[in-house]
This record gives C-alpha cells, structure tokens and sequence, in this order.
C-alpha cells in the first residue's frame, strides 16, 4: 500500500490566510469595546489627589476632597497625640483601625491609624459612620466633642484624637484611606 505525503497546497494557504485575517478583524472590532469600559480620564484624576501641607500649622486642620469625600488632615498637638496613646484599646467602641494600609484587624491603637515618623499628622475620610454626616471639628471654634477630636451633631457621636468612636450611635472608627509622604511636606492620597 502506497502512502500519500501531504503537501502543502494552494487552498490550505488561502485558509491559514483567511483565518489569520479574520482573528485580526475580530481584535480590531473588540478592542474599542473593551477599551470603553475603562474608567475615563476624570474618574482617574479623582483615584489620587496630592496635599500641600506646610501651610497647616500645628493645631490646625484642614479638608480636601478625595473621591467626592471630605478628608479630615489634622497636624495634631503633642497633647493630642499623648492623649490618644493613653486610650486603651479595650476602652473603644471599635477596637480595630480602619486603616486601608494595614491588615482589617489590626488594632486601634494610634500607631496603626498613622504613618510612622508622622505621628503628628492624621488623616480621615471625615464621614461619621452612623448616618454619613459630617463632623465638626475642623475649625478652630468647633465643638470637638467629649474627648477633644469630632463630634456629630446630627446624632452625638463623638470621636477622639486619633479619629476612634468614642460615644454615641456610631458603630466604626474614621476610615483610614491609602496615603504616604511624597516629600515631608506633601502627601498623596489614594
């Protein structure tokens, strides 16, 4: 019996050709589908915002917003910050961070809601967690509550130095967003 060697022909180039062109027109019509599905170049301004902080001085806070929300920056008092350090964590409310850098379940404890060597400085999404109010306790003249930070009139929440629910109806501590130093005097957030 006589065996028949395949050999390459006119047709299987025509088909090795077609094929490849067809994959190609398919990549072509999709990709524009695809690509709109990323978010657009607004919504990936508003990922990150960068903070110029020398002009806060210290005592002082101020509010950016990130996201569509306010972020409470304070560059906290010594008094402050020894203040938070003494709360034990087994006095809060909410014994874990809330810090978006760190693991959920780390403790409250001021050292996991700040950046090492910027101890001083505190940042929050400033949203109270009950109802989604806005705290005072930014301005200089603002009642800060029970323990010095915020509070929410809305319905008494009242918060402390390092952002912990302290008393009141909210049930979480101040979000920790994702942030670090740029330089020592700018940070980025997000």
């Amino acid at each position: 019996m006589a065996s028949e060697t395949e050999n390459p022909n006119r047709r299987d180039f025509l088909t090795v050709a077609a094929t490849s062109w067809v994959a190609v027109g398919a990549a072509a019509t999709l990709w524009p589908l695809i690509q709109q599905m990323n978010p657009d170049a607004s919504t990936q301004a508003l990922a990150s915002v960068e903070v110029d902080l020398s002009p806060v001085k210290e005592g002082q806070a101020i509010t950016v917003m990130w996201r569509g929300k306010p972020v409470f920056v304070r560059n906290r008092t010594k008094a402050e910050i020894e203040q938070a350090n003494k709360v034990p964590v087994t006095d809060l409310i909410d014994r874990y961070a809330r810090n978006d850098a760190i693991a959920e379940t780390a403790a409250a404890s001021d050292q996991n809601r700040v950046k090492k060597d910027h101890e001083n400085w505190l940042v929050m999404v400033g949203i109270c967690t009950h109802l989604g109010c806005i705290p005072k306790g930014q301005a200089l003249g603002d009642n800060k509550g029970d323990y010095g930070g915020w509070f929410c009139p809305c319905h008494g929440s009242h918060y402390d130095t390092a952002g912990r629910i302290r008393k009141g109806p909210a049930p979480e501590n101040f979000k920790v967003p994702t942030y670090q130093f740029v330089s020592d005097t700018k940070i980025k957030i997000g």
